[in-house]
């Protein structure tokens, strides 16, 4: 019983920054990882960046190393995505997502709990 609530998307020019934010609801995520996946239309979700919750480790996608970084905030159970130069090919729908028991933090299928999704569109 995990509810996750995204926001912080919007329409933005190349080589500018949003700031998405996912709050979580339902539980204690100590043992959790929680990540953002991106789907553009007509492509399969795919992993964007991860973090665990009880050390703070942090994962990224090749494509957005050294523009993205996500972040925690323990107290408001909230996860963040700090994206910087943003480019036409991260327009996509941005998702967050939760698991308790993710053996590969970039598998789409090992996350169990998702949040509603939030629209990201760059435009050049």
């Amino acid at each position: 019983q995990v509810q996750l609530v995204e926001s912080g998307g919007g329409l933005v020019q190349a080589g500018g920054s949003l700031r998405l934010s996912c709050a979580a609801s339902g539980r204690t995520f100590v043992r959790y990882a929680m990540a953002w996946f991106r789907q553009a239309p007509g492509k399969e979700r795919e992993f964007v960046a991860a973090i665990t919750w009880n050390t703070g480790n942090t994962y990224y996608a090749d494509s957005v190393k050294g523009r993205f970084t996500i972040s925690r905030d323990i107290a408001k159970i909230t996860a963040y995505l700090e994206m910087n130069s943003l480019k036409p090919e991260d327009t996509a729908v941005y998702y967050c997502a939760a698991t308790p028991t993710a053996t590969s933090l970039i598998d789409v299928s090992k996350y169990d709990y998702w949040g509603q999704g939030t629209q990201v569109t760059v435009s050049s």
